[in-house]
């Protein structure tokens, strides 16, 4: 029995990898709340951008406070994984943080279990099952690693490498395992969800792995995370409206600008024109979800060109939509760039556009009222006895609105059908 100490920070990619590296340390472990208990404290870091930098930094700093003192023969093995160590390395962060045991890159991953069992003297695990965290609801598959766009602004190629596709039998694997404990939506996420297999030479990779996915028994839902715009062709978006049930057709698209030159500085020149992308999805999908992420204040950013992507927030009408204030990020092209955006202007667009958007989800949830709709319950509310929190079809979890739902039969776990009895600016309240 192995007592772990586990945090995981960034995006459900950084989830999926702590949590099938839980599951391969040891056939029996009990988590713990604080490093003092653990024999093992593993983090798993964030390092996209700088607060993420600044939030890993101290939460490994604050593990190390945490066991200060302890002596040599009850000290847990600190290892610390993933996006930080992939962006400065193990030698500068092994100089200023000494005090951690294990620095491991996630081009290092496969190797990740043999090298914590080596370091606590743990025997390998044959064959290993994650340990999923989510609770009962919901999983997460990442279908694949790395990333072979070169977008000018990001660091996540530099950071987790080319593009590496996770072998269908493994994907399938996992998949039945997670519904074998009950869960009902599985979610398919990676850098690029619609470059699947690209690199192995496979022309519908993605379709290849959605015909032995579908199929499956248990699944209720089936989500696609991360589609680039140049991945959806017709073709394929008839292809999944064939499928029907349980894919849900909610399409998270990361379009990042809407002006031509703001796209083409950006190095993402596949998506010059996002209108044509969102268009085709509802031609095929005139009832489909869509949820996009933006970045405003890119270098050179003119007040003109923040206007045309305003425009185009309120013309498209987004469920769901992110933005970003643009942060430099050493290493890449962009940061740079000239005529780099002041940080309070930056910081002044994202406002205004998201306070749009936030009439834009209201008047859309209103459309809903007093219907009928399932809604999976992932969890009970942290306040409120008899409350849950649970999620219609178009509500991703940990990034959109949610659902406030009660009633009879309501539990963790449990797809209920609830009518909408109110709604509000990003979420909703029913009633089983």
């Amino acid at each position: 029995m192995i007592n772990i100490y586990s945090i995981s920070l960034g995006c459900p990619k950084n989830r999926v990898d702590t949590e099938w590296l839980l599951g391969a340390v040891s056939e029996e472990i009990t988590p713990v709340e604080a490093p003092e208990d653990a024999d093992l404290v593993l983090i798993n870091t964030c390092g996209f951008i700088q607060p993420a930098i600044e939030e890993s930094v101290q939460t490994i700093l604050q593990a190390v406070a945490d066991i200060e003192g302890m002596t040599a023969g009850k000290r847990p093995l600190i290892a610390v994984v993933g996006c930080l160590v992939g962006r400065f390395g193990e030698k500068d962060l092994s100089s200023e943080i000494p005090e951690v045991d294990l620095w491991l890159t996630n081009t290092q991953m496969e190797e990740w279990p043999e090298m914590i069992a080596k370091a606590m003297k743990l025997p390998l695990i044959k064959d290993p099952l994650r340990l999923i965290s989510t609770g009962p609801s919901y999983a997460y598959l990442k279908i694949s690693d790395g990333c072979n766009h070169k977008c000018a602004f990001c660091t996540i190629p530099s950071i987790r490498g080319d593009l590496r596709t996770t072998p269908a039998e493994t994907v399938v694997r996992d998949a039945k395992h997670a519904l074998a404990q009950g869960v009902k939506e599985l979610i398919f996420v990676a850098q690029d969800v619609t470059a699947y297999g690209r690199e192995l030479g496979l022309k519908h990779g993605l379709r290849e792995l959605l015909d032995k996915i579908l199929p499956l028994e248990g699944l209720e839902r089936l989500r696609l995370m991360y589609l680039y715009p140049a991945g959806l062709s017709t073709e394929f978006l008839k292809y999944l409206r064939e499928a029907g049930e349980p894919f849900v057709p909610y399409f998270d698209v990361p379009i990042q600008h809407a002006h031509p030159d703001v796209l083409s500085r950006m190095g993402r020149p596949f998506a010059r024109n996002p209108r044509e992308v969102i268009d085709r999805i509802r031609d095929v999908f005139p009832e489909a979800a869509i949820r996009t992420s933006l970045i405003v204040g890119y270098p050179g950013e003119t007040e003109e060109q923040w206007e045309y992507l305003r425009d185009f927030i309120i013309e498209t009408r987004f469920h769901h939509l992110g933005i970003f204030a643009y942060e430099a990020e050493e290493g890449t092209p962009a940061a740079a760039m000239e005529n780099q955006i002041d940080d309070v202007e930056k910081e002044w667009r994202r406002d205004a556009l998201m306070e749009i958007q936030g009439d834009i989800s209201e008047d859309i949830l209103e459309q809903y009222e007093g219907q009928r709709m399932k809604v999976l319950v992932d969890s009970e509310h942290d306040e409120w006895p008899g409350l849950h929190v649970g999620r219609t079809w178009f509500q991703a979890p940990e990034v959109d609105g949610i659902t406030y739902v009660s009633g009879p039969g309501v539990q963790p776990g449990e797809m209920v059908e609830a009518e909408i009895v109110e709604t509000r600016d990003y979420d909703l309240v029913a009633l089983a």
